[in-house]
């Protein structure tokens, strides 16, 4: 009889893994606090929750290497992909998700599954026995992280992670706010006005900034810094990195024609993205914050359109804990010291949702196919997951160990591969055909 597979974590990694190791025909317990066990950012008990955006990014499979990550979730019977399709809004060329509807789809799937069975309760410290993967993600609990630092010898690094604000559609003034995806993005008109824009001129943007400086700040406890991703940044730490930083970031005007004023370019534009299948709901893009919720709302208020705006979320900062893979994984993802527990999702050190349920599908088949006595590698570095795979267990520096995005700069160079010097796009597209040719493969 095969032995079973634990699994530690119902986020994006954890629901992925499940899934994988399930469908190869293998029995799964999959262990998860919540809601027994509650964190700062989540509000439910489903799998798979959503808590900082509804994005899963770019859906080009073609010139973006998060795109190619969808492609090869999806070659391969992604759970997640499956859902995030099935539950998709709007987002001009991105793939955007009803984070609600998304999360019950993707829980009422593993609850469902006949090899796979629930376990509610926090797992305080690292088994002895058995096959294990752990994706408690970033906010892993106290005791756990404790665990680990305990068993490898070395304090896991940690980051603070900010969430942005979410607005009741109804209270936004589209007398002054309008609709368009930038560049008018998009197949149908729907998906070109998934997006609401808030324009500002020179005076405006100076009294926001101004305000941002000015507003009350979450302090740190003593004796933690805060080193913070830098596709998560909150807008404050932006904003003292120079005034203009967010004008030429998350508010740049270009691609955008304001309809109630089309002959005048605004000087800043604020984004918000649908957040929900009904619309009823909108995040506001790129606005994470460590501001006080009284201080938010004030701040936030200021923006055009935005005077009399509800929140259905005010944003917020959470500790990010994630392990240095580079000295403690091996290629198969299992902790040097003890090969029998494997690591997946975001406590690796890779950022998104994308590559936390890239990383949660190869450690279920990796361990899938131990259990069964298979021989499996990891997929090959010329893949989107090899590429994060081989940036995680080796190819960063540990030193430096900083989580990240998947994107072409951690691919080998396709030159390498097939000579002469190409264009962008035509480079990229080498990549992926390469990717996509090799993941086949590693799937037969």
């Amino acid at each position: 009889m095969t032995e079973q597979l634990h699994i530690v974590g119902g986020g994006m990694a954890g629901s992925e893994a499940a899934w994988q190791a399930a469908e190869a025909g293998i029995d799964v317990v999959l262990h998860e606090m919540r809601p027994e066990v509650g964190t700062f950012a989540h509000q439910t008990g489903n799998f798979a929750e959503m808590v900082c955006s509804n994005s899963f990014r770019s859906d080009d499979d073609e010139q973006n290497a998060v795109g190619l990550l969808h492609w090869e979730m999806r070659a391969a019977g992604g759970l997640i992909m499956a859902m995030a399709d099935a539950h998709a809004l709007p987002a001009g060329g991105a793939l955007a998700v009803d984070r609600e509807a998304f999360a019950e789809a993707v829980t009422a799937r593993l609850r469902a599954h006949p090899r796979i069975r629930v376990e509610t309760g926090e797992i305080r410290s690292l088994p002895t026995e058995g096959h294990w993967i752990f994706a408690t993600g970033p906010l892993t609990s106290t005791a756990l992280a404790e665990a680990i630092r305990a068993e490898t010898g070395a304090d896991a690094l940690a980051f603070f992670d900010a969430i942005a604000p979410i607005v009741h559609f109804d209270t936004i003034d589209l007398s002054k706010a309008w609709f368009q995806s930038r560049y008018d993005k998009g197949d149908t008109e729907e998906e070109r006005k998934a997006y609401i824009n808030c324009p500002m001129d020179k005076d405006q943007y100076e009294a926001f900034i101004d305000a941002i400086l000015e507003a009350e700040k979450t302090e740190f406890h003593d004796g933690e810094t805060a080193g913070y991703f830098d596709g998560c940044l909150p807008i404050e730490v932006m904003v003292e990195r120079g005034r203009e930083t967010l004008r030429h970031g998350p508010m740049k005007p270009v691609g955008l024609t304001n309809p109630h004023e089309p002959n005048r370019k605004p000087y800043a534009v604020v984004q918000l993205r649908r957040d929900n299948a009904l619309g009823t709901l909108y995040n506001i893009v790129g606005f994470q914050t460590k501001m006080k919720h009284g201080a938010q709302t004030r701040v936030f208020r200021m923006i055009p359109g935005l005077e009399e705006a509800r929140f259905a979320r005010l944003g917020g900062i959470h500790r990010n804990t994630f392990i240095n893979s580079p000295t403690l994984l091996d290629e198969r993802m299992r902790l040097r010291s003890r090969p029998n527990l494997r690591f997946a999702g975001q406590i690796t050190g890779v950022e998104g949702y994308v590559e936390s349920a890239a990383m949660g599908l190869v450690a279920g088949r990796l361990a899938a196919a131990e259990l069964a006595g298979r021989d499996l590698p990891p997929p090959p570095r010329v893949t989107a997951m090899g590429a994060l795979i081989a940036h995680i267990t080796g190819d960063a520096e540990a030193r430096t160990f900083q989580p990240m995005n998947v994107n072409f700069g951690l691919f080998p160079p396709i030159d390498d591969v097939r000579g002469g010097r190409r264009g962008r796009k035509d480079r990229y597209k080498a990549y992926t055909d390469r990717a996509k040719e090799a993941f086949t493969a590693w799937l037969g």
